[in-house]
């Protein structure tokens, strides 16, 4: 297309070759004083941050990541995208990385072991991301010598390795607060509706039906294995087994869900079966994801997005140089009352 008489094409940026033309020295030269590199002489120097200056020059943040041996890039490792709890912690990673980091963010989805084996193969390789957040899937010992290898630096959430800082609850305590809420209600009878184990490594599940045991022997209840019951997790995996437990010839007047997604499958089981919620039975969720609000659901509050804030915060110290040590940060729970118990 020819363009009207008077008008001029678009001005070409400028390229790192002009720079060192207009100062008179090599490309090799303006690269190291982008860099702050100190094998350059004041004089050159001075004529360099003349010449960028004159010219407009913007250096390319990409080169200038290859440069210096960075991709300016945070991996994140994580099961299961669509789950609120694990939205939730990634929306506080975003949040921070919003604050003026400038890092793009690597996501990796993971449902099956294949996936899992890929993700921490892949991300490994320090050429591919500067630091990792691995949420809920706990590495191996092999695995965080490879990161250690790499030189990677890594933070972990919502799952524990010795060598790594972390972010944690403590989910024993979140299951005997759930417990104590229903035995408070008056509730003798309580099931359980979690995880069976899976290849993931999740423990959260576990721990949490422990604190439940926990609490329920504390206060001179002896539990029932058949009011416990673990499968897949999942909405609908929960409804079936809710529905297990109150075909019971004696059903428990109260469950305590490991998570607020299981609990939804628990209250859609009590709908579907006409049991009043919670005048026949009460029901505790974990999480207080978005969704549980709007359902009027009891849950134990963990702190998801602040969990994702905390664990970006500490990747990108690790990044600036800071020492972290590895340490476990206990992020804190609360019981929230709705009305379903």
């Amino acid at each position: 297309m020819i363009e009207p008489a008077g008008t001029t094409a678009r001005k070409r940026a400028p390229t790192i070759r002009d720079v060192a033309r207009h100062a008179r020295v090599g490309v090799g030269t303006v690269s190291r004083v982008l860099n702050d590199s100190p094998q350059v002489s004041a004089d050159a120097r001075r004529r360099v941050r003349v010449a960028i200056d004159e010219l407009g020059y913007r250096p390319s943040s990409t080169a200038r990541s290859l440069s210096l041996g960075r991709t300016r890039t945070i991996g994140v490792v994580a099961p299961f995208f669509t789950s609120g709890s694990v939205l939730e912690r990634l929306r506080g990673v975003v949040e921070r990385l919003r604050q003026g980091d400038e890092y793009d963010l690597l996501l990796f989805d993971v449902e099956t072991p294949h996936q899992r084996m890929d993700a921490f193969r892949d991300f490994a390789r320090g050429d591919r991301v500067d630091g990792l957040l691995i949420v809920s899937l706990p590495p191996s010992d092999a695995e965080v010598a490879s990161f250690e290898e790499e030189n990677l630096a890594v933070v972990l959430v919502d799952v524990s390795h010795p060598a790594l800082p972390r972010v944690v609850i403590d989910d024993v305590r979140g299951g005997e607060i759930a417990t104590a809420h229903l035995l408070d209600k008056g509730h003798t009878r309580i099931g359980f509706v979690g995880d069976e184990p899976t290849p993931f490594g999740f423990t959260s599940s576990e721990s949490r039906r422990r604190g439940m045991v926990r609490a329920l022997r504390r206060a001179g209840i002896k539990p029932v294995s058949a009011l416990h019951q673990r499968g897949p997790h999942g909405r609908e995996e929960a409804r079936e087994m809710a529905e297990r437990l109150l075909r019971l010839p004696e059903p428990p007047t109260a469950i305590f869900a490991a998570s607020d997604t299981q609990a939804m499958g628990v209250l859609e089981a009590a709908r579907e079966h006409d049991v009043r919620i919670p005048a026949d039975l009460a029901v505790v969720g974990f999480d207080d994801v978005e969704m549980a609000s709007v359902l009027e659901l009891t849950t134990v509050r963990q702190p998801l997005r602040q969990s994702g804030v905390r664990a970006a915060e500490l990747l990108l110290s690790m990044l600036a140089g800071v020492a972290t040590p590895a340490v476990a940060e206990l992020a804190p729970l609360e019981l929230v009352e709705r009305g379903t118990t």
